[in-house]
């Protein structure tokens, strides 16, 4: 059963008595550096390491095996606190998903995709989505294990009086969402009004800015090349990383799609070092 931060917080002061830790760290998206890795595994891991990261979200080991990658992993001082799994997994074997992560020592599973016809992203597919995120959640709690959804823009197709993605919250018992704030906007929805809507539901965030001037729809799909360096953009990114924050969202990882990313991802990370420095 999800329990609401609130309730998880004063738990933890009922022990501990101490005030709640407002703990936020960055880290990056490895699919940001797919292309990187197709040429230089180890090379692309220590580019990680030298920007400062040492929190990853990721999903594959780039042909290598497990426990090779996990070696250069430790090596070059990065964990993977999240993995990214495909919705089939989650949907034919949690258990799987669950030793998955578990090898990796990953405290978060995220699904990153509903399956569905072309654009057509109905309430029949938000339906049987959220079945599978309820019983692949509560099998991945036994090992303490957080599963969250990653929006990608069709679900803020109207449902009700609200949204589908507002079905999907509603709904979820057991996983949470890891907000994409250029996909909800991308989407035509507002990443702060949804922060402030369910501010117990987020619990993963991607740090993404979209060129100013690009109008976005509710597919899903966009131009990789719109994604730009972190405050450069059209997206409100200092109030969202200040709500992030106050709401004790633990991992913000930054996710660069385009192909500047090394060049970018060292501006990104001056950009949320300013914020810092405010």
């Amino acid at each position: 059963m999800k329990f609401t931060r609130t309730f998880i917080a004063l738990l933890a002061f009922s022990f501990l008595t101490l005030p709640e830790v407002q703990a936020q760290e960055v880290g990056i998206q490895l699919y940001s550096l797919r292309n990187q890795f197709k040429k230089d595994v180890e090379g692309t891991l220590k580019t990680i390491h030298d920007w400062g990261i040492t929190k990853v979200e990721g999903r594959d080991t780039y042909g290598l095996p497990l426990d090779e990658f996990l070696t250069l992993l430790k090596k070059y001082d990065l964990e993977v606190v999240s993995l990214d799994v495909s919705f089939e997994e989650l949907a034919d074997d949690p258990e799987a998903v669950a030793k998955k992560a578990k090898a990796y020592g990953a405290s978060y599973v995220m699904c990153p995709w509903i399956p569905h016809k072309g654009d057509d992203f109905t309430i029949e597919d938000t339906k049987k989505a959220v079945e599978v995120f309820n019983k692949a959640g509560e099998v991945l709690d036994r090992d303490n294990i957080i599963l969250t959804y990653h929006a990608h823009g069709y679900e803020f197709r109207p449902y009700g009086s609200g949204t589908l993605f507002d079905y999907m919250s509603e709904n979820a018992e057991d996983f949470y969402f890891e907000m994409d704030v250029y996909w909800f906007q991308h989407g035509g929805a507002d990443p702060m009004e949804y922060l402030n809507k369910y501010p117990d539901q987020f619990v993963l965030m991607h740090l993404k800015d979209m060129e100013k001037g690009i109008k976005g729809d509710n597919t899903g799909h966009g131009d990789v090349e719109t994604n730009v360096v972190l405050g450069a953009g059209q997206i409100a990114m200092a109030e969202l990383v200040a709500k992030a924050k106050e709401l004790g969202i633990e991992y913000m990882f930054i996710e660069d799609e385009s192909s500047r990313v090394v060049e970018q991802v060292p501006k990104s990370l001056a950009f949320l070092k300013s914020l810092e420095d405010q």
